[in-house]
């Protein structure tokens, strides 16, 4: 395995409800779809157990306060003008939450022909 560092990354966190939505399907559904699409690295999203917003509404997973509208966060990482293109893409979808984006170092594992490959598309990406 060889180990390579990528400087110039950023994570993107997009902050909605589990209950939101966008053109009839779960918000977070169509966002990760649309990342997808627009050929990023990767996307996780994860629900949150217990937290409030703006509204200091609690929300909680707690049997005794169970929250129907759950927290939700879909985090990304990928090169910087990746990032810049997907967020152009998703602030129009969301109607209500909060994007972050923070720099990060990436420290990758894969094999010297993923290294090759992902080397190639970041040149490519920059054409």
């Amino acid at each position: 395995m060889v180990e390579v560092e990528h400087w110039n990354t950023l994570r993107l966190k997009i902050y909605i409800g589990e209950n939101d939505s966008w053109n009839g399907k779960p918000l977070y559904k169509a966002i990760v779809e649309k990342l997808r699409e627009m050929g990023m690295a990767g996307a996780t999203v994860y629900r949150g157990i217990y937290g409030f917003g703006k509204k200091s509404r609690v929300h909680s997973a707690d049997i005794m306060r169970l929250s129907t509208d759950l927290p939700v966060v879909i985090e990304v990482v990928d090169r910087g003008h990746k990032i810049e293109k997907a967020i152009c893409e998703i602030k129009p979808m969301i109607k209500d939450g909060m994007i972050t984006v923070e720099p990060v170092i990436v420290v990758w594992v894969g094999t010297k022909e993923e290294i090759k490959k992902f080397e190639e598309d970041a040149v490519r990406d920059l054409e």
